[in-house]
């Protein structure tokens, strides 16, 4: 059963990318993650319900709702809304990589050999997504764009850390993370006058982004790694090149073989980096 939940969690996170993109034309990034961030809430409020307990241990979620979903999920759909899908993809599953370097700092890790090999290759790749294979070049068409993307990757590795010493139960983290994470983006929506009702096919998809990608998908996940993480470990890595099939599929992108090298060194290096 594990695996399935595996392979349930990598088919449908191979479609988030797409689903970004199609969901911002029809609206703007901070549209998207109101709607979509709600969607999650309210998953999240619906299974929690039953257990519901204020505990001092949930105030944590008042810093780490700011992180993920505001933070993070702004970056991210800035990123998309500028870029390219499978340039934006590519650029945001950089976070294994970021989380590597901000390992050595915060967590005083000594990086090998092959740690550092790792990282070379894998931001090697990263240039390679960002300037279209034109690296000695370094001509990037939207240079805010891709700092986005790293950005955002940047962003998911800090929350990753700062979750290590967060053991609440997974339903009361993420219930507790999107309540005052959905305060601040409406408070945000608002200042800026950000808010509206989309178009159907935007809600839609935003619907389709806050179940798929903020809120289903991590409870397979969980289910998943605690069955058999090394089978859902490894399975993981088939995402970042299925969701370029779905984006060449759905979105309409003609993938360029940049894209498809730079992304096979960014997860060459993840593999070679990472600890044995």
């Amino acid at each position: 059963m594990s695996r399935r939940h595996a392979i349930g969690a990598v088919l449908l996170w191979s479609t988030v990318a797409s689903a970004f993109k199609l969901s911002l034309r029809y609206m703007s990034p901070l549209q998207l993650l109101f709607y979509a961030s709600l969607t999650s809430l309210l998953l999240f409020g619906v299974i929690y319900a039953r257990e519901f307990a204020p505990r001092r241990e949930n105030l944590r979620s008042a810093y780490l709702g700011l992180i993920n979903p505001l933070i993070y999920y702004t970056v991210l759909f800035s990123a998309y809304d500028r870029l390219p899908a499978q340039e934006a993809q590519a650029l945001n599953y950089t976070w294994p990589l970021m989380l590597l370097l901000l390992s050595i700092p915060l967590l005083g890790k000594r990086p090998g050999a092959r740690t550092v090999l790792g990282l070379f290759l894998g931001f090697l790749g990263a240039l390679a997504v960002a300037t279209k294979g034109n690296v000695a070049d370094l001509n990037f068409t939207d240079s805010l764009g891709v700092a986005l993307g790293l950005g955002s990757a940047v962003v998911w590795a800090s929350y990753w850390l700062l979750n290590l010493r967060d053991d609440r139960p997974l339903i009361e983290k993420m219930f507790w993370n999107f309540l005052f994470g959905f305060l601040y983006i409406s408070i945000v929506v608002a200042a800026t006058g950000n808010f509206s009702v989309p178009p159907l096919e935007g809600l839609a998809g935003a619907v389709y982004v806050g179940l798929f990608e903020m809120g289903v998908t991590f409870l397979l996940w969980y289910r998943a790694v605690e069955g058999d993480m090394a089978f859902a470990s490894n399975l993981a890595y088939l995402v970042p090149f299925l969701s370029l099939f779905f984006i060449s599929l759905f979105v309409g992108e003609s993938i360029a073989p940049a894209t498809v090298t730079g992304l096979a060194m960014i997860v060459g290096g993840i593999i070679l980096g990472r600890e044995q």
